[in-house]
């Protein structure tokens, strides 16, 4: 294994190492503004939502590795404590992109990246007309990481309002992870694509105490058939089916056939069951599973 100590490394060499590794980010595209009026427009994957209540965002525009100089994005929020967070989405990466280019300051990204200017309600930067989900933020703080190239500073930004797209929507209102169709930034010049394809669900543990992993029969722990991924599943659950849950299942057409095909054959029974109770776990079936392998 590589075990690499980070003040061994250039900025740059350590840039590229997690940049790669802690990934995929989302993309956070800010509008600010300066005291004169000038607008700017730059995305950032070093961002999240730290905070539900309040509701608050944080970004990091970093010094220049190359050259240890700051960016538009800071100094203008240094100015005007305003923002707003324009979400990315698939229809509208390569525009973004674009704007990550090093324009003179006084340039509008908005113009040279082709994107719709509309006004906020809250705040004077503007929002991207094209973006999904638009949140006008107050900055609460600033707070730098250091002075050297390539240091961060973390802009703790509260959101006021949000503005989302009603073409997102489910019929419930709320947003559908595979309408906003949103991408995410990788290392080097990498993304992601957010689509149906490779969206899925892991469902939460329960809400009281799940037996875990250690609690599992070393025969299913040790399973050469079940994956890491399927014994977190089985170890969610609060408690295992009752004897007669099981017997009941016994009528079950593909489980009778493996008990009835594997009569005196332990090994290649517990081979079968694992492969029968991994298929229904992949179905998010986790009971039956627990009944089959209970069997």
């Amino acid at each position: 294994m590589l075990t690499i100590n980070t003040a061994d490394l250039k900025p740059a060499e350590l840039q590229n190492y997690l940049q790669y590794a802690i990934a995929p980010r989302p993309i956070c595209f800010v509008s600010t503004i300066d005291k004169k009026g000038n607008v700017n427009l730059s995305p950032f994957s070093f961002f999240n939502i730290f905070s539900i209540n309040p509701p608050v965002c944080v970004f990091s525009p970093s010094r220049r590795v190359r050259d240890n100089t700051t960016k538009h994005s800071l100094e203008n929020i240094l100015e005007v404590p305003e923002c707003v967070i324009n979400i990315v989405n698939y229809d509208m990466v390569q525009q973004t992109s674009l704007t990550s280019v090093e324009y003179p300051k006084g340039v509008n990204e908005f113009v040279k990246a082709g994107f719709t200017q509309i006004s906020s309600e809250l705040v004077r930067p503007p929002r991207v007309a094209e973006s999904p989900v638009q949140m006008e933020c107050l900055i609460r703080q600033v707070i730098p990481l250091g002075e050297n190239a390539g240091a961060g500073n973390l802009v703790l930004a509260e959101i006021k309002r949000i503005h989302i797209n009603e073409d997102i929507l489910d019929d419930s209102g709320k947003i559908d992870q595979a309408k906003i169709d949103l991408v995410a930034r990788l290392g080097g010049d990498w993304y992601c694509r957010v689509g149906v394809d490779n969206l899925f669900e892991v469902e939460k543990p329960v809400r009281t105490l799940g037996i875990g992993v250690d609690s599992l029969p070393a025969s299913i722990r040790n399973s050469a058939v079940l994956t890491g991924n399927n014994l977190g599943q089985l170890g969610n659950v609060e408690s295992l089916p009752s004897d007669e849950e099981i017997a009941a299942f016994r009528t079950d057409p593909e489980l009778r056939q493996i008990l009835d095909a594997t009569i005196g054959d332990s090994l290649t029974r517990e081979r079968e069951l694992h492969q029968y109770a991994r298929k229904l776990l992949k179905s998010k079936d986790v009971i039956k599973a627990w009944k089959v392998l209970l069997s």
